[in-house]
């Protein structure tokens, strides 16, 4: 492809005792007469941590360091590069994240690259699966993957399946096992590869899948190595436990659609699965809260054929009285043990589906959770199914964890009703209550969770934990557990001989898998419990994961890989971040090359005459611009259409606008707020009251604010007011000030900007002058160019699905695809203030809420800096 051709991809795992450690290895040669650029890119579990990185040219390595984010933030922005892109992690599908990482390799050059990541399988429907996404883009000459499985109980029932297996690439799939070790090799050859005779088109593009089960003599297994261990608990032949479940379904006008339909059609399965020991009921919300039975009803064929009834009647109506209908639930379940309607050994589980934001009842999330974790009061779990991408996905994730319960997107494609139907699937069986696995204090510290509500048949419970006494070789175990017919209850012991003889064959260890496993498990469930805590809790748990993950090198939420690349004998760093599931797509910072910016620059424009028209002559939308309170807006003139949102932050609140690590520009604005009538008031609205504009190469510094100008440069300081008309040029700056309406400036040979001035009455009781910023961005600025609204100086596309009437009957909602998220937004306007600073003119836009979430790279809180400079 393009000259560069993908020789060798090999992707070699090894699992030991559940636990993966997967390299892929990619080599690549440059057979064209001039440097290219040369990619790697790869799809990774998204339960996955990497662990390692590095790139070898020539013979000479180039390796990935993880460090803490912020660090690694910092060492990007001192590089200097000449527009190669950054390595990066960002979501990409249902189950992985994508890493993408590219750099110039002269011709005929060869170069290598490396991938190390590791993950806890996880047991499913009695299986463990090991996901691997295979997509080459080209036919590759030597291409396997190899799997090698040691389970120290004995391997059954091993399958390698693939989504783009033919019949003729089945054959080329070997597996076997035997005793405690499993094989699988996948080795196709070119001709095998290709979609069609003689075509260079590769037919390898899908899943490729691995699972297995282990042999079970004893309900769990212990293993002791080097001062640490791990328990799995995963019992067989247990009578399944009666379950009470409650639905509680939202129906509001969002759901309307193919959204309520999937519903009625994943309901409608469900009730087949439903046992006649089962109890339920379902709880419909839109602006009003509606019951099918006013009590949980027993799963009896009559109940169950009146049910399907009910369901196929389902439709939507109304807002979103989410509170409401999950209060009714909780209520409903908590009646029904009180008044012994259910059965005293039974399960009760409740499962909530929402597409959308509570605003209707009590909308406030935080006061939801906190009705919400009183009312259940631990005593059964919470399941958060968000349909869509139009869900404060944070809130609904936080409250299922408060509630021992979790939360799980449900993707709105054409298997939502499948999806929905595999949840429930997951849980409809259980087979133990108030699960413990209790370890003796005295030995043991830094234990992973060890209890659980329910059991459920087909999973496994994994703890691991150290030894306070590093050369401790045995471990004794009580477990408890609530069974259908009597309490659970035994003694199990370990030492480390016994695992040691297990582990005889050293090929198929990989390090000190135990303690990595324990690390692993460890930085996942602090992550997990940060999510629901707050103030001295959250930071104890930020600071214990970021610790364990810095020290065992996982890229996690907490933690970065630093990607340094050659070129042209300059070091260029690059950031790998690891997203989160709230936001969709991690911090980074992607730098496409070939890219070219929209809008043409200023200069040539303000030579001719300090006239404020000038600022119209080129097309009159192609800007990015902030202003008001704040408001955003982003130009897409490809779509003739505009993005929009706001951001919400206190005043005094420093936020990074515009950085080019090259140019050395930057502009940041200080917030200011309304004036404080009284000590009780809230401050309503916030505006930019200080806009900082630096050439840090030229040692230029620009102070703006509604009183005055001021221009640093170097140790030099000239003072302007707004009162002034003047042109002024000097190095490395052109300066017009239009009396008391707006400034026009442009810093070196890249960026132009217009900065409004906003003057109200002076005696007004509330509001304060203050400051609007307008780019009209010019090919000079680099490629690497971010901030709030350099980001957006990158072509950026998106598309319009969808739409539908929306709260407001003047602004109707639609759903968003853009950068791999699905947003719901509203069709509104801001206001362009460049022409007439008191009145402004209307722009039509999509405006994303929750402070861009989405839109923006990371969160809005990524952006507040220190200071103006």
């Amino acid at each position: 492809v393009n000259g560069i051709e993908i020789y060798s991809m090999k992707i070699d795992s090894k699992v030991t005792s559940r636990f993966a450690h997967n390299v892929i290895t990619s080599r690549a040669v440059n057979r064209g007469n001039e440097h290219k650029e040369v990619f790697f890119d790869v799809e990774l579990p998204k339960t996955a941590f990497i662990t390692n990185f590095s790139m070898t040219i020539d013979g000479v390595t180039y390796p990935g360091t993880i460090k803490e984010k912020e660090v690694a933030k910092k060492q990007y922005e001192k590089a200097v590069s000449k527009g190669q892109t950054a390595g990066l992690v960002k979501a990409s599908g249902r189950k992985t994240e994508k890493f993408t990482v590219s750099v110039n390799v002269a011709a005929a050059s060869k170069v290598t690259f490396e991938l190390t990541y590791e993950e806890l399988l996880k047991r499913q429907f009695g299986k463990y699966e090991m996901f691997i996404k295979v997509k080459p883009k080209q036919l590759v000459k030597d291409f396997e993957i190899e799997v090698n499985i040691f389970e120290p109980q004995g391997i059954t029932d091993l399958e390698a399946e693939g989504t783009f297996i033919t019949n003729e690439l089945q054959n080329t799939i070997k597996k076997t096992f035997s005793g405690e070790k499993g094989h699988i090799s996948f080795k196709p050859t070119l001709d095998q590869q290709r979609t069609c005779s003689n075509c260079s088109q590769s037919a390898l593009d899908g899943d490729f899948t691995v699972k297995y089960d282990v042999k079970r003599t004893t309900p769990d297994n212990l293993q002791i190595v080097n001062g640490y261990f791990v328990h799995f608990f995963a019992p067989t032949n247990l009578p399944k436990l009666p379950k009470n479940v409650i639905f509680v379904i939202d129906i509001s006008g969002s759901m309307s659609g193919r959204g309520i339909e999937q519903t009625r059609e994943a309901l409608l399965k469900i009730l087949e699965d439903i046992k006649e020991d089962d109890f339920f009921n379902f709880v419909l919300f839109g602006s009003d809260v509606h019951t099918w039975k006013e009590t949980l009803i027993k799963a009896t064929p009559e109940n169950l054929q009146e049910a399907r009834k009910f369901v196929r009647g389902i439709d939507t109506e109304g807002m979103t009285n989410l509170h409401g209908g999950l209060m009714k639930g909780i209520d409903m379940l908590n009646a029904g043990h009180e008044r012994n309607l259910v059965p005293e050994r039974s399960a009760s589980i409740i499962i909530m589906l929402t597409d959308g934001h509570p605003n209707q009842g009590i909308s406030n999330t935080a006061e939801i959770q906190q009705h919400v974790k009183k009312a259940i009061e631990g005593k059964y779990p919470l399941y958060n199914l968000g349909f869509g991408y139009g869900i404060d996905y944070n809130f609904l994730e936080k409250m299922a964890l408060e509630n021992k319960g979790l939360a799980r997107r449900i993707y709105a494609d054409s298997d939502a009703a499948l999806q929905l139907q595999g949840f429930y699937d997951e849980v409809a069986n259980p087979m133990l209550m108030d699960v413990e696995l209790n370890y003796p204090e005295n030995e043991i510290i830094d234990l992973t969770r060890n209890s659980f509500k329910h059991f459920y048949d087909g999973s496994e419970i994994v703890v691991a934990g150290r030894f306070i006494d590093n050369h401790q070789n045995s471990l004794t175990v009580n477990v408890k557990g609530e069974g259908a017919n009597d309490v659970l209850s035994y003694t199990t012991q370990q030492d480390a001989e016994q695992t040691a003889k297990a582990f005889q064959d050293q090929e198929y260890i990989f390090g000190d898998y135990i303690e990595r496993l324990w690390a692993y498990l460890t930085i996942e469930q602090l992550l997990e419990k940060r999510i629901a805590a707050t103030g001295e809790e959250k930071e104890n748990l930020t600071a214990e994961a970021l610790d364990l993950s810095l020290k065992y090198k996982f890229v996690t939420p907490l933690t970065s890989m630093v990607v340094t690349k050659p070129e042209d004998n300059n070091n260029q760093d690059g950031i790998a971040d690891k997203p989160t599931e709230g936001t969709g797509i991690a911090t980074h910072v992607n730098i496409p090359l070939g890219s070219e910016f929209f809008l043409t620059g200023l200069f040539s424009l303000l030579s001719a005459a300090p006239q404020v028209s000038y600022l119209y002559a080129s097309h009159p939308t192609w800007y990015t611009s902030v202003d008001g309170d704040p408001h955003f807006i982003i130009s897409v003139p490809q779509k003739e259409d505009a993005i929009c949102f706001n951001i919400n932050e206190n005043p005094g609140a420093v936020l990074n606008l515009i950085n080019d690590p090259v140019t050395g520009i930057t502009v940041n604005g200080e917030l200011i707020g309304d004036k404080i009538v009284d000590n009780d008031a809230k401050i309503k609205n916030t505006y930019f009251g200080k806009l900082g504009i630096a050439n840090k190469h030229l040692g230029l510094k620009l102070t703006v604010t509604p009183e005055k100008i001021t221009i640093q440069n170097g140790n030099e300081k000239t003072g302007l007011t707004w009162l002034d008309s003047v042109t002024l040029e000097q190095e490395g700056l052109t300066l017009i000030i239009n009396r008391k309406k707006n400034l026009v400036l442009k810093m070196g040979s890249g960026a132009s900007f217009v900065i409004v001035l906003h003057q109200v009455w002076k005696k007004h009781p509330l509001h304060q002058d203050f400051l609007g910023l307008y780019t009209l961005e010019s090919n000079q600025l680099s490629e690497q160019t971010h901030g709030l609204l350099g980001q957006f100086f990158h072509p950026i596309n998106f598309t319009i699905l969808e739409v539908h009437p929306g709260s407001d009957p003047k602004k109707p909602d639609a759903t968003m695809i853009i950068k791999n998220n699905e947003l719901i937004v509203t069709r509104g306007w801001q206001k362009d203030f460049r022409r007439d600073p008191a009145h402004g003119v209307d722009v039509p836009c999509w405006f994303v809420h929750d402070n861009g979430a989405g839109l923006i790279d990371g969160v809005h809180t990524d952006y507040i800096v220190p200071s103006l400079f």
